[in-house]
């Protein structure tokens, strides 16, 4: 998910299990957002792709990014293989520039606290700025509270205020917004914050 070696190393292996295991439902964040997904969709920190792919075999234009080499490559040969509108890139996501006003849809599941904090910032009003008038963003973060650090390893990482991404969206028609905590290995909790919602038809913030 992200560029940082011992994160891309943890969901390399990560996504490796889950392909051999044959692991491909939508998790529960995934399902969310699939049922708001129209036109050209940015999949940033597509993981495996499943979410991706489910988009484009329902019309969607789908540009999928992740740092994963396992997770591209499997992607992009799926992609192919069933000629579906999807093109997989592998991509550094810390500094990825999407175009503005590029997309009908944005998807960010569980990429940005992998950055620190400042780059989680940016990155976020960039993926916002790619959304078209009237389009939707659906984004996922972890968020103050959460007691899970495995993936993390030495790297920076960026834990959010409950609502942040409420704010950050301040303006937008929020169509979801919720909190959830789910156990973790060892004992530990991961509490995520969902939000998606929908850019404004005309000018706006």
């Amino acid at each position: 998910m992200t560029s940082s070696d011992s994160s891309i190393r943890f969901f390399d292996e990560q996504f490796q299990r889950q392909a051999g295991a044959g692991e491909f439902e939508l998790n529960p964040f995934e399902r969310l957002a699939l049922a708001h997904l129209r036109g050209d969709v940015l999949d940033a920190g597509c993981g495996l792709g499943n979410l991706a792919l489910a988009a484009a075999e329902r019309g969607c234009r789908v540009l999928a990014l992740d740092a994963s080499p396992c997770a591209i490559e499997r992607l992009a040969a799926l992609a192919s293989a069933r000629a579906l509108p999807l093109r997989a890139e592998r991509v550094d996501l810390r500094h990825h520039l999407p175009a503005p006003s590029a997309f009908d849809a944005v998807i960010c599941i569980g990429l940005l606290p992998y950055f620190d904090c400042a780059t989680a910032g940016r990155q976020l009003q960039r993926l916002r700025a790619a959304v078209r008038p009237g389009g939707i963003a659906a984004v996922n973060v972890l968020i103050v509270g959460t007691t899970w650090r495995a993936a993390f390893g030495d790297d920076p990482y960026c834990l959010f205020e409950a609502d942040a991404l409420r704010r950050a969206f301040d303006g937008w028609t929020l169509l979801h917004d919720s909190e959830q905590a789910f156990d973790a290995p060892d004992g530990s909790v991961k509490r995520f914050s969902t939000v998606i919602a929908q850019a404004p038809t005309g000018p706006g913030p």
